[in-house]
């Protein structure tokens, strides 16, 4: 329902109950400042009943509370509610979050969410303590050095994980699949993630891999490229950009990194509760691939600036879009500090993409579907954001989003790519990237692409 229609559904309701209830009937502005005047009343009701619970848990439970604990839980509890991204951080949890934007922080280097109490491990960061100890993605984390995470909200959980340099933590772990419960010990370490790490595939095939998005994300991207492109010269036939399990991270880096392959459009808008709070952001000409034909690489753990990167690129047909389904988180954070009380996450907007596809809860399907192993075309769906407690719904419906525009490719150069590995390949082996069924297959695509039409560069 439109805003506008709400607004009038409310004054009728008044008129009605004026003409039913008594002879005078209240003129549209009195009756609007009436019903105002209600509402306000019954919050400071509900306020009223905030004091009261906690006046009476401080009085009466079993043992002495600490009156700041008490209502960071309560301010907590509320935000939780909404959305599973909406948070309160403390003032340490705040300033954490800062060093983590920066590309830096102390602890485990695994991008979590909550399920069911437990905290669920959305993705581990490349070479880290989370990432070498094998923690996987949709890792159920149960109990931190033997103490239940049953009760503990996220911020709490996480803040658990985190610690000094060189100190040791247990983790109690439910894997998909595991008979039993998995025990981990791990030592916590200054994280400084890589953010982007990059060769050259066969000397012809120029590989970056974007682990995350933080203040340094564009800078390590266009260095990788520029990099690759002096080291290959005129052999480079195109570019891979490996998106698997990014978990996401800023806005702004999201929108320079799409930014980077495009030349103009439209690369992501939001749209908010009032309609004069929608923002758009449009690409500037520039393309530091220089017109190279690109794959993107996405799974169930691609989220958030990850997505908006796959959708741009796939609205604009700059890309192809190969793997599985993304994660689907299109809803936008925006973090409100409070002075001297840390901030707020509070989610504020959807995330579109060119063509007006809402992300949340649907996520970027690739063009060419990929499996990394066999057993994953048999295995249940991995969880995603639609699988979330609470989790926001698309509010796009089928009737109003524009259809993804078709891949391009030259006739048979489709046929060449492989969904399943062949049977009895190797294990994936992160060392050895001739395990890696997808990212061969994009190599593949790129090299048949390139064969097929050797004078076309890539749209801009």
């Amino acid at each position: 329902m439109k805003p506008g229609m709400r607004t009038a559904g409310v004054v009728g309701a008044a008129f009605l109950a004026g003409a039913v209830l008594g002879p005078v009937v209240l003129p549209p502005v009195v009756s609007a400042l009436a019903q105002e005047s209600g509402s306000r009343a019954e919050t400071y009701r509900l306020l009223n009943l905030f004091g009261d619970v906690f006046e009476r848990v401080r009085a009466e439970y079993v043992e002495p509370v600490n009156d700041r604990d008490v209502i960071e839980g309560a301010i907590n509890g509320m935000l939780q509610g909404l959305d599973p991204h909406s948070s309160y951080m403390n003032a340490r949890s705040f300033r954490d979050m800062q060093v983590q934007t920066r590309g830096e922080f102390g602890g485990l280097g695994i991008e979590v969410s909550q399920e069911g109490g437990y905290v669920k491990v959305i993705s581990p960061i490349d070479d880290t303590p989370a990432a070498k100890a094998g923690v996987k993605p949709g890792d159920l984390i149960t109990h931190l050095n033997g103490e239940s995470v049953q009760g503990l909200s996220l911020q709490e959980a996480v803040e658990k994980m985190r610690g000094e340099r060189g100190s040791a933590i247990k983790l109690t772990i439910r894997r998909p699949g595991a008979e039993t419960p998995i025990e981990l010990s791990l030592i916590r370490d200054v994280i400084r993630p890589q953010v982007a790490r990059f060769r050259l595939e066969g000397n012809d095939i120029a590989y970056v891999r974007l682990s995350s998005f933080n203040e340094q994300t564009d800078t390590a991207l266009r260095n990788a490229i520029s990099t690759m492109r002096r080291q290959a010269g005129s052999n480079l036939k195109g570019v891979v950009l490996d998106l698997r399990n990014n978990p996401g991270g800023l806005l702004d880096q999201a929108v320079q990194v799409s930014d980077d392959f495009l030349e103009q459009g439209e690369i992501v808008s939001t749209r908010a509760r009032r309609p004069d709070d929608a923002q758009r952001w449009n690409a500037k000409p520039g393309d530091i691939a220089d017109g190279l034909r690109i794959v993107v690489l996405v799974n169930g753990g691609s989220a958030s600036a990850s997505e908006i990167v796959a959708g741009a690129l796939q609205d604009h047909r700059r890309a192809v879009v190969l793997g599985t389904k993304s994660f689907g988180k299109g809803s936008v954070q925006t973090v409100m500090p409070i002075p001297g009380n840390g901030a707020i996450r509070l989610t504020t907007a959807r995330y579109y993409t060119p063509s007006g596809r809402s992300i949340q809860a649907l996520g970027i399907s690739p063009d060419i579907e990929v499996l990394a192993t066999r057993e994953e075309g048999n295995a249940p769906l991995r969880d995603r954001e639609a699988d979330l407690r609470k989790a926001l719904r698309n509010d796009n419906g089928a009737q109003e989003t524009a259809p993804v525009p078709p891949v391009n490719l030259p006739p048979g150069v489709g046929d060449k790519v492989s969904r399943l590995p062949p049977e009895g390949a190797p294990s994936f082996d992160p060392t050895k990237p001739e395990t890696d069924h997808q990212l061969q297959q994009a190599a593949t695509l790129l090299r048949a692409w390139a064969a097929a039409e050797p004078q076309r560069r890539a749209a801009r």
